[in-house]
């Protein structure tokens, strides 16, 4: 399994729309399904600091993630740019792989 999580600090009079695109169901997740290595999407948010929300996307495979990135590139950026509003920032918290940490 692949993971990435972003971390986003949301303009508060833009909560709800940020919501609907980020959320499982949103547009985010719904251009992610169009590839069969897209597990789901979370969006968490913060109980103390509810301007500041986690999503995490699980991927069946980073290759399947990186298939996704040159097939739909196009579609992405154009997402990613009608999104820029609705935040203050957003940063790349990381991109995490299957392997194992025993302890």
């Amino acid at each position: 399994m692949h993971i990435i999580i972003w971390e986003y600090q949301v303009k508060t009079e833009k909560q709800s729309e940020f919501e609907a695109v980020y959320s499982p169901n949103g547009a985010w997740a719904e251009l992610f399904k169009k590839s069969a290595g897209f597990l789901n999407t979370e969006l968490l948010r913060d109980e103390k600091h509810t301007q500041s929300y986690l999503t995490i996307d699980r991927w069946r495979s980073k290759e399947d993630y990186e298939i996704f990135q040159s097939q739909w590139e196009k579609e992405y950026k154009a997402l990613d740019i009608q999104c820029e509003g609705l935040t203050e920032c957003e940063s790349l918290i990381g991109n995490f792989g299957n392997h194992a940490v025993i302890f």
